[in-house]
């Protein structure tokens, strides 16, 4: 029962169309062959996550959900915070449970750019919360921390993928373990520890991580963060071995 809570697939590019501004070059990743990687791991239930590269266009990960089928799989979509009602019964039917808030990881600190994009925040958790769906945020560490008092006014629950974001030695990664601690609502993916880290063997992360874990034990959940997007030298089993 062993379950990976944050990947990706893709397709073949004649097949389903790239969203224009790609911040990485999308790579053979079809379901197929991450299974094979699932398999070694002993890994049998899986959260699909839509990758940025796919903008809004959720066709190659349902399909790939549809492969799997119903009782061993969930998917986080991306959509738009005013699509349909009706499209938000499709994708349920279709196994959908969450809708991903995804801010480019690096952008650098932007003045104003958290409440540029809390009325897509606020409409969503209305949505999702009807539905008892999640919200599941990708953004820098200093975006994070900006939205500690936004994830507080949050309905639904929500997660927070690659431990927030945060370099490993960054100061705000310490109140970031204090707010996850006083937050009921609050999941924290560990995954992407690569994206944190600048030591070998992601020492650096350590600290943060087992801060995490001691902090809340239960609000916690793991992903491989597959296909490993612009870090192609890091294996899934590292970091299964890693937990």
């Amino acid at each position: 029962m062993i379950c990976d809570s944050h990947f990706h697939v893709f397709g073949p590019a004649e097949r389903y169309a790239y969203a224009g501004g790609l911040r990485y070059k999308p790579p053979h990743a079809p379901l197929s062959e991450y299974l094979k990687e699932a398999e070694k791991l002993r890994i049998e239930r899986y959260v699909f996550v839509q990758p940025s590269a796919y903008g809004r266009d959720n066709a190659c990960m349902l399909d790939a959900m549809r492969e799997v089928g119903p009782a061993k799989c969930r998917g986080i979509v991306d959509i738009d915070e005013n699509v349909s009602d009706a499209e938000l019964e499709r994708l349920h039917a279709a196994g959908a449970r969450g809708v991903r808030v995804n801010v480019n990881p690096i952008k650098p600190p932007e003045p104003g750019f958290a409440s540029s994009i809390l009325p897509r925040i606020f409409r969503l958790d209305s949505r999702c919360v009807e539905r008892g769906w999640m919200l599941d945020f990708l953004t820098p560490g200093w975006l994070t921390r900006e939205l500690f008092p936004i994830f507080e006014k949050l309905r639904c629950e929500y997660s927070i993928a690659h431990m927030g974001m945060f370099l490993a030695r960054d100061p705000l990664a310490r109140d970031f373990v204090e707010f996850v601690k006083a937050s009921p609502k609050c999941w924290v993916k560990l995954t992407g520890v690569y994206r944190i880290s600048t030591a070998p063997g992601f020492a650096d992360a350590a600290p943060l991580a087992r801060a995490l874990i001691a902090a809340r034990p239960d609000r916690l959940i793991w992903g491989s963060d597959y296909p490993h997007l612009s870090f192609g030298h890091v294996h899934t089993q590292e970091l299964f071995e890693l937990l």
